[in-house]
């Protein structure tokens, strides 16, 4: 069909604008499961999982703490020849509702990632609804790996440092309230950084960043990982910052190429 033909086709009062527009329409851009809704109607909707994931976190937790005594020990496996001390009443009781705390949480993420892909879902085109799965996969295990980072690796070379450091002038009686501390902020601060390959993903495929001009910023990048590992890392052993940094330059780089991989 010529040009003034397709013209003189779209202006025939037979043809319906609407149904021809339609029908050059990108069907993977189309809202498969749209549903018109009042906003109150959004709110109830927001309501009620946020309500479910409360529920489903609450429970985890409860059912953490019923357990928590296997958490605690498996935790304390890295401070080899250290004794810990309660040293105010009820400091195991707190240490031992924080540890269930971020257990439950943990152990309710998937439930509470699932009430938010239903929540958007039904905005979401068939396009972006390809890269539902691989981003909930891909964050979910990287978040993982970053929990197992820390306990296998960063965890036991900060306490190796503390340990080693003061070995002959004092003798390691540690609280077990601030070990705790130190321990569950180092894992999760390390879960959620290992979520860079992620985000790299989503920007590069919204067509914000492009896999060059990611690449184009590496000077800033290492700047960035070292300041990240430091702020990250409760302790301030330039070991557990390095290996961070490391983990965070690795990650970064890596995410780089998967972009490239999807054409972005």
């Amino acid at each position: 069909m010529t040009p003034s033909q397709e013209i003189d086709t779209i202006n025939s009062p037979d043809i319906d604008l609407e149904e021809y527009s339609n029908s050059e329409a990108d069907p993977l851009d189309e809202l498969p499961d749209e549903v018109e809704m009042s906003l109150f109607d959004h709110l109830e909707e927001l309501r009620l999982r946020i309500f479910y994931s409360l529920i489903a976190v609450a429970v985890s937790i409860i059912g953490c703490f019923l357990a928590v005594k296997p958490l605690v020990q498996l935790l304390e496996v890295p401070a080899q020849g250290v004794k810990f001390l309660q040293l105010a009443p009820g400091e195991y009781f707190f240490v031992s509702f924080k540890v269930a705390g971020y257990s439950g949480l943990v152990l309710a993420s998937p439930f509470i990632l699932y009430q938010i892909i239903q929540f958007v879902l039904p905005g979401l085109t068939r396009r972006e609804r390809r890269f539902i799965l691989p981003i909930v996969l891909g964050s979910s295990v990287l978040f993982l790996g970053g929990l197992v980072f820390a306990y296998l690796l960063l965890i036991p070379a900060a306490l190796k440092f503390f340990i080693s450091y003061g070995a002959d002038v004092v003798e390691q009686l540690w609280s077990i309230d601030k070990y705790f501390e130190f321990v569950l902020l180092l894992l999760f601060s390390t879960g959620l950084a290992f979520q860079i390959p992620v985000i790299q993903l989503l920007l590069g495929n919204l067509g914000i960043v492009s896999s060059e001009k990611m690449l184009a910023g590496w000077r800033f990048v290492i700047m960035g990982a070292v300041v990240l590992g430091a702020v990250l890392t409760p302790s301030t052993d330039p070991l557990t910052q390095s290996l961070l940094a490391g983990a965070v330059l690795g990650l970064y780089f890596g995410g780089v190429g998967l972009v490239k991989l999807t054409g972005k």
